[in-house]
């Protein structure tokens, strides 16, 4: 495709939606209510998965040392721990930090314990908090496995649930997506197939002159993502403001570092305008492709 058939292209594109204003605003309103859909759900898939990446870092991994543990052997497992990238803290408590942390959790009936040999019978631990659930199974495989480790605990169930929510948040935003961009391929194709066919006779006598197929179809194709990007572009701005007004009203009674709290708006603002891109892009392209095919088969 030459650089004058492209800019012939954009011409034609920018005066067939100057020509059917109506057509325009319908199609226009038809990708913006899809893609406000899509943004919508996708920010809601993202704070979801935000949500279960936290999650997946509260229930601790407990690592109990053998009460004759040697210095340096704890040591060692200290290093360790915090030089492994999917450990994002470590907690080493010694045995007194283990007695007060018992007696201040028995509250008023603490006192049973203030003759308690804690030196005796209280090992030291370790309590270490994953980036990933999926890490769980590994890494405590390998921590059995080191000098003077009694036992390792995990909260299996827990893991495992929370494997499977992210798996299915996932899952679900992939069909969904799918899904919704089908439907508004097929929404947008029909709505434009109004505009074409109001120039079935001018395309007809393009393809007897000798124009090629693809030339004929480019102006429709370049009306179509003008029409999907300024879709696009009103979709994000609406669905920013909305967003925005959210979380204020959301975060106004839930701490930042809580795991209940959602993605701020600057965290999702520029994927959302990407994706609203390239989704209405896609959709009025081809749409406005799939519409025209049927009249250029002269």
């Amino acid at each position: 495709m030459t650089i004058r058939a492209f800019f012939n292209s954009l011409k034609e594109g920018i005066v067939g939606i100057i020509r059917h204003p109506l057509v325009t605003i319908a199609s226009v309103t038809t990708i913006l209510l899809m893609l406000l859909i899509m943004c919508s759900f996708f920010i809601f898939s993202a704070d979801a998965r935000f949500i279960m990446k936290k999650l997946g870092q509260q229930p601790p991994i407990e690592i109990y040392m053998e009460l004759d543990a040697r210095p340096e052997n704890i040591n060692f497992l200290s290093e360790q721990l915090s030089k492994d990238s999917r450990v994002i803290e470590v907690i080493l408590r010694s045995p007194e930090e283990n007695y007060q942390y018992f007696k201040e959790n028995l509250g008023d009936s603490g006192s049973i314990l203030d003759n308690f040999d804690y030196n005796t019978y209280l090992p030291y631990t370790f309590n270490i908090q994953l980036l990933d659930p999926s890490f769980a199974d590994d890494i405590c495989y390998a921590l059995e496995t080191y000098p003077d480790v009694q036992k390792v605990a995990k909260e299996s169930n827990v893991m495992a649930f929370l494997v499977r929510a992210r798996h299915i948040v996932n899952v679900v935003s992939v069909i969904a997506f799918i899904v919704l961009f089908v439907i508004a391929l097929f929404i947008i194709s029909n709505m434009v197939r109004i505009s074409v066919y109001s120039r079935a006779e001018e395309i007809e006598i393009m393809k007897f002159v000798g124009a090629t197929n693809f030339y004929i179809r480019m102006p429709y194709v370049v009306e179509g993502g003008i029409v999907g990007l300024i879709s696009a572009l009103c979709a994000w701005g609406v669905t920013c403001l909305a967003y925005n007004q959210l979380y204020i009203k959301v975060m106004s009674s839930v701490d930042l570092n809580s795991f209940y709290s959602i993605l701020p708006l600057n965290k999702v603002m520029w994927v959302v305008l990407l994706i609203a891109c390239l989704m209405g892009v896609l959709i009025g392209a081809m749409g406005s492709g799939i519409s025209v095919r049927k009249y250029i088969r002269v």
